[in-house]
């Protein structure tokens, strides 16, 4: 048996806010959903409400948003040094190349995003930034950079 795809879920605590963060970054919305069902074309909110549960996509990942369940939410400041115990989820988007990296950081640095970590090159052989959601998930942004 093989797992074809890994989907991870955020706990947010505001799906329209998340989708707008999100497609900042690039990534486009894949559904939205609330307690009437599915919201047409995505949308952030219909008659019934505001969406709880969404899906963002960029080339072949997939995230799913949930508000306020699935899950735990972190703090935007860390507890510690460094950003190891922000308490939400992290998860690396490996990028083609480094350049992307650079790139992804400086749109997040013109939006106003909490970086927690500039591009920088790592002794394992990647070029990282790390970014906080504002509901404290940590993305490690990531690209290989030697052989």
């Amino acid at each position: 048996m093989k797992v074809e795809r890994v989907t991870p879920i955020l706990n947010v605590s505001d799906v329209p806010a998340s989708l707008a963060w999100f497609a900042a970054l690039g990534w486009e919305r894949g559904f939205s959903w609330n307690s009437a069902g599915s919201i047409a074309n995505a949308a952030d909110r219909n008659e019934h409400g505001p969406a709880t549960f969404a899906g963002v996509c960029s080339a072949d990942a997939e995230i799913f948003l949930c508000k306020d369940a699935q899950g735990s939410r972190g703090g935007a400041v860390p507890r510690h040094v460094g950003d190891d115990d922000t308490g939400g989820v992290w998860m690396s988007w490996w990028m083609r190349g480094a350049s992307e990296v650079d790139e992804l950081y400086a749109l997040a640095l013109q939006h106003g995003f909490d970086v927690a970590q500039p591009p920088c090159d790592k002794p394992w052989g990647v070029r990282e930034c790390h970014l906080h959601h504002p509901d404290g998930h940590t993305i490690r942004v990531s690209a290989g950079i030697g052989e």
